[in-house]
């Protein structure tokens, strides 16, 4: 779902996104979700979702796998409780050798324990089994990160998983649709550009508001 009369307009920051994304979810509310946020950006954003709708919220880690010699082009993704998925064209493609692809997933692992220690060190997931979840980041690119999110969800036995951006690329929202219960997408800007050029405040969120938030 998007709102193709918004499409163009840049968001002021992530909070005004996570309100105007809270405003989608509404309806959500009867449901009574989980909202779990990829941080660190998806953080603020999910607070807002959080507070319109009632919901706990928590952390859910994903780490990116990057690419050898190019770390910010995604191969895949891995998050908590295992969970892997890649990009087999585009690491054909790449003429990536297995020994890359390994040693990307993990420095990729060690970094999703780091973070893992570093926000959740002394308390469990909040529980989601059986529970609608809603799933939400600050923008989505390629997908990769999303869908092993969305797998980490499913496999801790997420009754629903819905996820939800204030942007995101129109394919990748396709795709994603085929993997979650729902996919809930404030604007789906041509051409994409990158999450980035959506925010007129795009300052990386900090651990210690992560913590706070």
């Amino acid at each position: 779902m998007s709102n193709p009369a918004d499409n163009r307009r840049v968001y002021r920051d992530r909070r005004e996104a996570g309100i105007v994304l809270a405003e989608l979810l509404r309806p959500m509310k009867a449901l009574d979700p989980v909202v779990l946020a990829l941080p660190r950006g998806g953080v603020p954003v999910a607070f807002e979702v959080a507070c319109a709708l009632d919901a706990p919220l928590d952390v859910l880690v994903v780490r990116k796998v990057g690419a050898p010699g190019n770390p910010e082009l995604g191969l895949g993704a891995v998050a908590e409780g295992g969970i892997r998925v890649l990009d087999r064209d585009l690491i054909r493609s790449l003429l990536v050798s297995e020994e890359e692809l390994v040693y990307g997933v993990a420095v990729a692992a060690d970094e999703l324990q780091a973070r893992l220690a570093r926000y959740r060190p002394a308390h469990p997931p909040v529980p989601i089994e059986g529970r609608a979840v809603i799933v939400v980041d600050d923008g989505l690119a390629t997908g990769g990160t999303a869908a092993a999110a969305v797998r980490a969800v499913q496999a801790r036995g997420a009754a629903r998983v819905v996820l939800a951006v204030p942007v995101g690329a129109g394919d990748s929202v396709a795709r994603l649709r085929a993997i979650a219960d729902e996919v809930v997408c404030a604007r789906t800007p041509e051409p994409m550009l990158g999450v980035g050029a959506w925010y007129a405040d795009f300052r990386p969120t900090s651990d210690d508001e992560v913590l706070r938030l």
